[in-house]
């Protein structure tokens, strides 16, 4: 076991975990944390994604002793109210069927826009590819996406 601070949704929370333990499982075990999803275990399906700084990454593999005290933001982070206007996107274009993929889509979005607040359609596509949708939602996630990028909030 080892001591660590980590930056989580800008509150510091000392944790006393084994150093291979991978950040999914520090934020739902330990945390509480349990907005993001375990999906497939090896970074494939999108469905774990956080915000490291300011990128998107998966955190089932992200072991916590490579995360030192960098800023972390979970999808409970991302907005106090629901109120991103990604978040706000995908509930006006009703995106989510069963729901279990959105928090990775949304944080995987969210990270997108940052960086590139007016994507091309090729953009969104290869910025969302692999984070995947078992009810194959993937018009209306770029949709979403896109309606995100036009609203003066992002």
């Amino acid at each position: 076991m080892a001591n660590f601070t980590l930056n989580i949704n800008g509150t510091k929370q000392e944790m006393d975990v084994d150093p291979a333990t991978p950040m999914l499982w520090v934020l739902r075990d330990h945390l509480k944390l349990v907005g993001t999803k375990y999906g497939c275990g090896i970074a494939q399906c999108g469905a774990c994604t956080i915000h490291l700084g300011d990128n998107a990454v998966r955190s089932c593999q992200l072991p916590v002793s490579a995360v030192a005290e960098q800023k972390i933001t979970t999808i409970e982070g991302l907005s106090e109210n629901g109120d991103h206007p990604v978040q706000k996107a995908w509930l006006e274009v009703d995106v989510p069927q069963c729901g279990y993929c959105q928090a990775g889509q949304i944080m995987t979005a969210s990270a997108l826009l940052e960086k590139n607040p007016n994507p091309s359609d090729t953009e969104i596509e290869t910025a969302m590819n692999g984070n995947i949708c078992r009810c194959g939602t993937y018009t209306r996630i770029k949709k979403a996406v896109k309606l995100a990028a036009s609203s003066k909030n992002v």
